[in-house]
């Protein structure tokens, strides 16, 4: 290809992470020149459950120029202000935390938040549940959107639920009318050259597809990535034991709160996912620890539908990730990528980093693959950066009641950068610094790893806790909360 236009892009499935790259590259390179072609099978469904996202789906959507009015109510979205984390912990006050995303408002509160948890790490008895912290939890308790009135102009970050079927739907519509090529065909064969770059997809029918770039979004099957060109896929199973999920819905809640609920189970969590059209229930867990049938009647039992007919799907789980996200003229995104369970809704936020920063390496070599190592050591450190958190969950966990959980906190098969944050916490160490010395490429500001062992209880036992001497003074915590609700007020229902 020339190395002065850009290229014609041919991305290999369709689903949120196929149409999310091809309106991404489309965006970027369409009026330049540039070519996107979406080749997707009729015959192949995707995963699509019901999903929660990060802030980062409602910065693409932005970026894109896509407004929540219109995009919204065809996919049955509704707001997500964070994550609700239940029975991960059994020490008593900490069974319940809510795991926000940061906005403006916490700038004033995290500093009186960190200060508690650093009196809390030495034994000192202070308000630290991360709820009473920051405003996100608030609205969410109260059942309150993230838009405030024009008065106040200090709204929450937030994602958002929606139907994973429709989202991918309506990007196709999306792109298809600003001039992405849409193909509804299956691959038989992918053609390489004799050097061993991706030529062609061979379809059924005998068509023919060429391209310049492409894009592997074929799910955990990696037809391009992992098949044609062989890459090497790096399992995470000694880190992360889950790789099922039981999933089935159940009606639409009249009222809900805006929030993922992320709760504790025998052999995993169940999340809770509200839509403007249903609830999304699914069991993520380990079948080590438990049987498929098994799962599915504790799924069952949890949700109130033990005489429902309603089948419920069994998914199957490939967690880990590729070796190189980028490999010869391929890149590989979404589930041939790679795939960290859904605990923190990670899925579509490396998507789209992905999309964005290999566009961004791309363009800087000059529409070569300069830069492509660089690349690909930066998308490794987020994977690495996000399945360490989600790791941190399991390993920290207060649970005692079943050899799931009992392993998991027992498991020493982690990496460098956790142990060291582990022991920064611990050693009442500053977990900013720590944070910016161990991930390079941060996916959780030091607020999110302040919210987790809190979250817990991590902090001596409580019969070691002590009340502050005189002359330490903690934040005060009552101040924060009258704070709080006073921005609050400006959030309607």
């Amino acid at each position: 290809m020339s190395e002065t236009r850009p290229p014609h892009v041919v991305v290999l499935g369709g689903g949120s992470a196929g149409w999310i790259t091809a309106c991404l590259l489309h965006h970027r390179w369409g009026e330049r020149g540039g070519k996107v072609t979406v080749v997707e099978s009729p015959e192949i469904g995707i995963i699509g459950v019901g999903e929660g996202s990060t802030p980062q789906l409602k910065a693409m959507f932005d970026h894109l120029g896509i407004a929540e009015g219109e995009w919204m109510a065809a996919c049955d979205a509704t707001y997500k202000l964070g994550i609700r984390f239940t029975g991960w912990s059994e020490r008593k006050g900490f069974g319940s935390y809510f795991h926000p995303f940061p906005g403006p408002v916490d700038l004033h509160t995290e500093p009186g938040f960190v200060q508690n948890c650093a009196l809390a790490r030495r034994g000192f008895e202070v308000p630290v549940l991360p709820d009473g912290w920051f405003l996100a939890a608030r609205l969410a308790e109260d059942g309150k959107g993230p838009h405030p009135r024009e008065s106040f102009p200090f709204p929450p970050s937030y994602g958002y639920h929606f139907d994973a079927y429709k989202l991918g739907a309506f990007l196709r519509d999306w792109a298809t009318a600003r001039g992405v090529d849409h193909r509804p065909l299956k691959v038989a064969e992918v053609e390489l050259s004799a050097e061993g770059d991706v030529v062609a997809l061979l379809c059924e029918g005998a068509e023919r597809i060429e391209g310049d770039l492409f894009v592997d979004c074929s799910g955990f099957r990696s037809l391009i990535a992992q098949g044609a060109l062989g890459g090497t896929f790096l399992p995470f199973a000694e880190n992360l034991f889950a790789d099922r999920a039981v999933v089935m819905p159940t009606p639409r809640a009249e009222q809900f709160r805006p929030q993922t609920e992320a709760i504790a189970m025998t052999a995993g969590w169940r999340w809770r996912i509200p839509l403007t059209t249903r609830t999304g229930n699914g069991y993520v867990y380990s079948s080590k620890y438990i049987a498929d049938e098994d799962a599915e009647a504790e799924l069952r039992r949890a949700i109130g539908t033990q005489d429902s007919e309603e089948p419920a799907r069994v998914l199957h789980m490939k967690v880990g990730r590729v070796e190189n996200s980028w490999s010869r003229n391929c890149l590989a995104a979404g589930l041939a990528q790679g795939f960290i369970e859904p605990l923190e809704a990670t899925a579509l936020h490396i998507v789209i980093a992905t999309a964005l920063e290999f566009a961004e390496a791309f363009e800087q070599g000059g529409f070569t693959a300069q830069h492509r190592d660089t690349f690909n050591r930066n998308i490794a450190a987020r994977y690495e950066s996000i399945r360490d958190y989600i790791v941190a969950h399991y390993r920290l966990n207060e649970r005692n009641d079943s050899a799931f959980w009992r392993d998991n906190a027992a498991n020493h098969n982690l990496s460098d950068q956790l142990k060291a944050m582990m022991t920064a916490w611990f050693t009442h160490q500053d977990m900013a610094a720590a944070n910016r010395q161990n991930y390079p490429v941060p996916a959780y500001a030091p607020m999110s790893w302040h919210c987790l062992f809190a979250g817990y209880g991590t902090f001596p036992p409580p019969e070691k806790m002590q009340p502050l001497p005189d002359g330490v003074k903690a934040a005060d915590a009552r101040a924060v909360s009258a704070m709080l609700e006073a921005c609050a007020q400006n959030f309607p229902p």
